[in-house]
């Protein structure tokens, strides 16, 4: 918690809910600047805080619990200058812990999912400050490399990376016949110095750190130029293979070692916590010397059936965490305080400041979050502040440094009128944000929306970008999503435009015309309907199954009380905040409307149930009540999910299944007065293998 926040355990439901919102909003904007454009804005302090936060206010309220926010989100959507691969297993992010405790709650929750009390062992390695990759073998051969990407998805980056030395193009001894080998590239430190030195000679841009510097060189749409940059790659992670090759991560490390990799040769074997927390501390006093940039450890649990027992929940696994450094901070004057809009009409408050050194990365705006932090910590133009980076990535603002304050200095005053079209902007009773209530006519959340309408999560819609979009909007072209299809019509016309042409034009008619087919999870995404991340839409989309049962079922949740609405409010992941969030957009039936407007445009295809081909749950909707004796409750839960059933929490006459552990209660006497199908534990795994 920052200085300048209400303390979690003081927040209402609805502050909990509104603070979320921007949470969400404001993470994915960071997400995209460090993960798809190499240029964050923020150091890691914010950042970190950031997830921090809504990790938190999700552990106290969840059933508002956003699975489009830090928790959920991987990294950012792949660039449009390279082709994509997908991913066979997903690229996953990591959970950080910043001290000892929240290490040793990490290897709780670890243990209270297991269901055991004996030490785990780990394998530690020094967590590289570089780009994540995955790299595809085939009968040992490199066929393949992606970046991560957001995590689902990555860019095609074979080419340069076939430059790399570190990067075998040839495994040494016998592999499976597919597998996909993860790891990190990376730039040492004296070969940035180096780097950026003839890049100043050269007149040629200059990179803030070596992170940047490896991303950006391994991104080159040129690859003799990566080739002439030194890269190296430390391999440390599996995603999908045709056969097992080991069955410890300690043994996969000698395994990689042995096919021609390089492994961080400071990983280690840890036999328990204690030794775990000792090696953090030898870590962090070598990190000042080591050759390369490290921001924290990872610690993998050893065991890979454990890891597989464990999985993931949102964009983490359960079985590995980051523990971070302590936060790095330096001084600079804050320039100005401006206020965003965004699409949802919330008015964030921004620092812009003299550009500083934190950390190796230099840092020119941070987030203000709201206008209480402000008001807390008294934030001015003007005012000298102090810096930090927990965790090297984004930075906040710690404190205001007072006798350095400009003499005349006056208290900064929220804006009560939105800067882009000068409606009200008010703050709901119990609600952190101050919003914009200008709706539809607001600029800014218009041509944000349509932005968000078409951006690579949602519609994907090449030669539409921000620019482009805003010029189209001004012309009158757009005002609601379903303009975008007719822009074809408007061929001829946008041929005209200056910077366009005839090929430009009917390439953006072509590539609007390839996305009026588009799956369900994407469709309900791109509405940009507020806490409907992209992870809640697929929730969504996999419970509902098509478009039309979604609309029905959605219309029908509009009364007060109906199966329909308790029926979404109980969807694992969405819970009654968010079901409100969909029911209240439902309810304006302008918003029925223009829903009906677009879908006309449009085909939609059916969700399709990842895991599921031949599962006897796949498409049931099941329910889990009691004590379970084999397994713990999130472990069946998960264990279903993975093979295409619905989780839910509540027994109505459209739930398939039953499981009723010891010392069931109500769910399970309701089965039995609906009909509903019963079974024992016993039977629950002799039916799902």
């Amino acid at each position: 918690m920052t200085e300048s926040q209400p303390p979690i355990e003081s927040l209402t439901e609805s502050e909990a809910a509104a603070e979320l919102a921007l949470l969400a909003q404001e993470i994915a904007h960071h997400d995209a600047a460090y993960h798809a454009h190499d240029a964050p804005e923020i150091t890691d302090a914010e950042y970190d805080a950031l997830r921090r936060r809504n990790a938190a206010i999700e552990a106290r309220f969840p059933a508002l619990i956003r699975p489009d926010s830090p928790s959920a989100r991987i990294g950012g959507a792949p660039e449009s200058g390279f082709a994509k691969i997908r991913h066979r297993v997903p690229m996953l992010s990591l959970d950080n812990a910043f001290d000892a405790a929240e290490f040793a709650e990490f290897c709780t929750r670890a243990k209270r999912f297991l269901g055991r009390t004996e030490p785990l062992v780990f394998v530690a390695e020094p967590k590289i400050d570089g780009l994540s990759i995955s790299l595809t073998y085939e009968h040992g051969r490199f066929v393949r490399g992606a970046t991560r990407g957001d995590g689902a998805e990555g860019e095609d980056v074979t080419d340069n990376l076939r430059t790399m030395k570190s990067v075998p193009d040839q495994l040494h001894g016998d592999a499976p016949a597919l597998i996909e080998i993860r790891g990190e590239v990376f730039m040492t430190k004296a070969d940035f110095l180096t780097l950026n030195q003839s890049q100043a000679e050269a007149g040629a841009k200059v990179f803030a750190n070596p992170r940047n510097a490896a991303a950006g060189s391994l991104r080159q749409l040129d690859v003799r130029i990566t080739a002439g940059r030194p890269l190296s790659l430390f391999a440390y992670a599996q995603g999908d293979s045709s056969e097992p090759v080991a069955a410890s991560h300690w043994e996969y490390l000698e395994w990689l070692k042995a096919r021609g990799f390089e492994v961080n040769p400071l990983s280690r074997r840890l036999g328990n916590e204690a030794d775990a927390e000792a090696f953090h501390q030898e870590i962090g006093l070598q990190r000042a010397s080591l050759a390369y940039d490290i921001d924290g450890v990872v610690y993998k649990i050893d065991d890979l059936t454990l890891q597989r027992r464990l999985g993931f929940v949102g964009r983490a696994p359960r079985w590995a965490i980051a523990w971070k450094f302590p936060a790095e901070q330096a001084t600079t004057i804050l320039r100005d305080i401006r206020i965003q809009v965004g699409r949802t009409g919330a008015l964030t408050p921004v620092a812009e400041l003299e550009p500083v050194n934190v950390g190796g990365v230099l840092v020119a705006r941070a987030t203000l979050h709201n206008e209480d932090e402000i008001a807390r910590k008294d934030i001015r133009a003007g005012d000298t502040v102090v810096l930090q980076r927990a965790g090297d990535v984004i930075p906040q603002i710690v404190s205001v440094v007072t006798e350095r304050r400009p003499e005349g200095s006056e208290p900064y005053r929220f804006p009560d009128l939105c800067p882009a079209c000068g409606s009200h902007a008010v703050r709901p009773p119990g609600e952190v944000v101050r919003r914009c209530t200008g709706g539809l006519i607001c600029p800014a959340q218009r041509v944000e929306r349509l932005i968000h309408f078409v951006s690579r999560p949602a519609f994907d819609i090449d030669g539409l970008g921000d620019k482009t979009i805003q010029e189209f909007y001004d012309e009158g072209w757009l005002h609601g999503p379903a303009d975008v299809f007719r822009l074809p019509e408007r061929e001829a016309e946008i041929a005209t435009r200056e910077g366009w042409g005839k090929l430009s034009a009917r390439n953006l008619s072509r590539a609007i015309a390839a996305r009026r087919t588009i799956p369900l999870e994407r469709f309900i995404f791109a509405l940009g309907i507020r806490r409907i991340g992209a992870t809640n839409a697929r929730l969504l989309a996999r419970h509902y199954g098509s478009y039309a049962n979604w609309l029905e079922q959605m219309l029908a949740a509009r009364q007060i009380g109906s199966n329909e609405r308790l029926a979404l409010g109980s969807i694992i992941g969405i819970g009654p905040a968010i079901a409100e969030e969909l029911v209240d957009f439902f309810g304006e039936p302008r918003n029925v409307e223009t829903l009906k407007e677009l879908a006309a445009e449009l085909t939609i295809e059916d969700a399709q149930q990842a895991n599921a081909a031949d599962s006897p749950i796949a498409g049931k909707t099941v329910v889990f009540t009691g004590t379970l004796e084999t397994m713990t409750r999130p472990e069946a839960k998960a264990r279903a999910e993975s093979l295409g059933a619905k989780v839910t929490d509540s027994v109505s006459k459209k739930t398939d299944i039953v499981v009723v552990g010891a010392d069931a209660g109500s769910k399970a006497r309701k089965a039995a007065e609906l009909g509903v199908r019963t079974m024992t534990e016993a039977e629950w795994r002799e039916l799902v293998g």
